[in-house]
């Protein structure tokens, strides 16, 4: 890493999200207010703004991780903020697009701790309004002034193809008897990396860097969500209900086909022929079948395994974020950014 001297000092990842929050909200709400009434009220109601009823809430609209690595990447690179926050806000309409999307594949009845927007408003309802999101984030961009605007909005779309290739390969593993760890992380790397890798590549651009800057703010991005991935297909199996806001052991309940599990199922272990049973059962799983299968992929070693694969995505990450900064200090938000996925609570 050359002479890349890390600085944490003063940079705190909820103060980081906090001012992303003050700073992106607005232009997020007046972008939800242009939707049509239907499709308003359903985005509404999934960022945690209003009830069903109409009724206005205090819910949770997410951690903005996502736009606060645009604002930092532009902060680190000399660029304004200010005038990327609709690059910001674009990003995030994609991801709650995404959120959308994936709790009706995955038929989750809770996301943020309260009910999701289709097991209340139904499913045609709930994709039409992510749909809505998605042509919303394209139209803030084509409209917007800023010189890189018309790139970005280009980079956001082959992003959006790739988020679609992913969440198509995570489907067709429920169903495949035999999947990979190189498929399963090319998978995570589409469906999860691509929108952070877009993310950091969006911020790059507003800050006016250079294709070899991008590129590899981009490949940080990437890395730092792969990171993410296998962090939460940790808690997907063990996360807190009361934190998580699913519940517990809900990925092995769906029986996806997360990363530890096809680690666990690749090990030729006796808890991998014990995972593989419990996996090919088609009736629903037990309290007690879900604790079996959670303790095989622990005795797999396949915990042990992601989180030694989320830390050497890490330090690729880092790499590739001091060819894009050489002064670590500025690059302190978003590291402290990157850390944040690794240390959420499961």
């Amino acid at each position: 890493m050359g002479s890349f001297v890390i600085d944490r000092e003063g940079h705190e990842a909820a103060g980081i999200l906090a001012r992303t929050r003050l700073a992106v909200d607005p232009a997020l709400r007046g972008a939800v207010q242009t939707l049509p009434p239907a499709m308003r009220r359903i985005a509404a109601y999934h960022f945690g703004w209003q009830n069903a009823d109409g009724s206005p809430a205090a819910g949770d609209a997410g951690k903005a991780i996502r736009p606060a690595l645009v604002l930092a990447t532009v902060r680190a690179l000399g660029g304004s903020a200010e005038q990327a926050v609709p690059a910001a806000a674009a990003v995030e309409l994609v991801h709650n697009f995404t959120l959308l999307h994936d709790d009706v594949f995955d038929h989750d009845p809770t996301r943020r701790h309260r009910s999701t927007a289709w097991s209340v408003f139904g499913i045609p309802d709930a994709i039409l309004a992510g749909d809505a999101m998605h042509a919303l984030a394209v139209r803030i961009l084509s409209e917007d002034v800023h010189p890189r605007a018309a790139g970005a909005a280009a980079r956001l779309s082959e992003c959006v193809l790739q988020l679609c290739e992913g969440q198509h390969s995570d489907c067709a593993f429920e169903h495949s008897p035999d999947v990979s760890l190189d498929e399963c992380l090319a998978m995570a790397e589409a469906k999860t990396g691509a929108l952070l890798g877009c993310a950091c590549a969006l911020g790059a651009m507003y800050a006016g860097a250079d294709d070899e800057a991008v590129d590899a703010m981009d490949a940080f991005g990437r890395q730092v969500g792969l990171a993410f991935q296998l962090i939460d297909d940790l808690i997907g199996i063990w996360g807190d209900a009361s934190v998580t806001g699913k519940p517990v052991g809900a990925d092995l309940v769906a029986r996806k086909k997360s990363l530890p599990v096809v680690a666990a199922l690749r090990s030729a272990t006796p808890a991998a022929q014990e995972l593989a049973g419990i996996y090919r059962s088609e009736r629903p799983l037990g309290s007690g079948e879900v604790h079996r299968a959670a303790d095989a992929v622990e005795r797999a070693g396949a915990s042990d395994w992601a989180q030694i694969q989320a830390c050497d995505r890490m330090a690729d990450a880092i790499g590739h974020l001091s060819r894009a900064v050489p002064d670590g200090r500025a690059a302190g938000d978003l590291l402290a950014l990157a850390e944040l996925v690794t240390r959420r609570a499961h």
